[in-house]
C-alpha cells in the first residue's frame, strides 16, 4: 500500500544511536553502526524519530510498502520485554510535532513557558533561568526546532556560562541558544550544523560568545561560515569573555 514511512539516510547518519528509544513501536535498530528500520510494518510513518537525529538523517517519505501493524508491533516489543505502545490515527505529517516525540530525556527537543515577569524573583535562593528550550548543544539540536523560527540566536562556547556570573540575565534572555567548544569537537561538523540551521530557520540575529583563549575562535569562524554559506543577511556580534568573567569587547 501507498503511505508515509520513515526513512534513513545511511550517508548522514554517524550512529548515535539517539532515535532508538525514540521509537514506540521498536522499528529502529543500530545494524553496523547504523540506524536502520527493523521492518517496514513496525513504522507508523509517524515521524516521532525526527526530532532526535542530530545529523537530520531521518525523514519522512511517502512509498509503496507494508502497511503498518499493530499486532506486529505488540509482538515485537514483548520479544523485546517493552510495553505495547498506545496508538491513534495516523495524522498528516504536517500537523504532527515530532520534536516532542518520546526517547531519551536527555535529548528530547522540547520548549518551556517564558520566566516569570518579575526578572529578579528568586527561586529556592536562586535567580531564574532564562533557558527556554531543550538540548542546547551543537551535536544534539535539531535544525528545524520550532523554537529556532523568529529567535535571536546565541552561540555560546560551554564555557562561557562558568566564567561569566551574570550569563543569563545579560545574555540568555530571550534568546535561542546553542552551545560547543571548538577545542575538543570539529569545527567543520559545527559550521555544516549552524549552515543547516541558518538555511531551515529564520533566525533574527546571531550572537557569538566566546572565551578569550585562542582556541575559542573556532566558533565564531564557524558562525561566521556558516552565515556566508547559508546567503542570510543577518545582524551579527562577537563577544569575547576574558577567564576572570570580565566582558572584553
Amino acid at each position: 500500500m501507498l503511505r508515509k514511512i520513515v526513512t534513513i539516510d545511511q550517508d548522514k547518519c554517524d550512529g548515535c544511536g539517539l532515535c532508538v528509544p525514540s521509537c514506540a513501536e521498536g522499528a529502529i535498530k543500530m545494524v553496523d553502526g547504523k540506524a536502520v528500520l527493523s521492518a517496514d510494518n513496525l513504522c507508523d510513518g509517524l515521524g516521532a524519530c525526527l526530532g532526535e537525529c542530530p545529523r537530520d538523517a531521518i525523514q519522512i517519505e511517502e512509498r509503496d510498502t507494508d502497511e503498518f501493524d499493530e499486532a506486529a508491533v505488540e509482538k515485537h516489543l514483548a520479544a523485546m520485554g517493552r510495553p505495547a505502545p498506545s496508538h491513534h490515527p495516523v495524522a498528516p505529517v504536517a500537523a504532527q510535532q515530532p520534536h516532542h516525540g518520546g526517547g531519551c530525556p536527555g535529548s528530547r527537543a522540547m520548549s518551556f513557558a517564558p520566566p516569570v515577569a518579575v526578572a529578579e524573583a528568586t527561586i529556592n535562593g536562586s535567580r531564574q533561568s532564562h533557558l527556554a528550550q531543550w538540548p542546547v548543544q551543537l551535536h544534539l539540536v535539531s535544525t528545524t526546532a520550532p523554537y529556532f523560527q523568529g529567535a535571536d540566536l546565541l552561540i555560546t562556547a560551554d564555557c562561557v556560562p562558568v566564567a561569566y556570573a551574570g550569563y543569563h540575565e545579560d545574555f540568555l534572555k530571550g534568546k535561542a541558544v546553542v552551545m560547543g567548544c571548538p577545542k575538543l569537537d570539529d569545527n567543520n561538523f559545527y559550521t555544516q550544523k549552524l549552515t543547516e540551521l541558518f538555511s531551515k530557520s529564520d533566525i533574527k540575529s546571531v550572537t557569538v560568545l566566546k572565551m578569550e583563549v585562542p582556541c575559542c575562535g573556532g566558533i565564531g569562524m564557524a558562525a561566521r561560515q556558516a552565515l556566508a554559506a547559508s546567503g542570510k543577511q543577518v545582524p551579527y556580534e562577537e563577544i569575547t569573555i576574558g577567564i576572570r568573567g570580565q566582558v572584553k569587547g
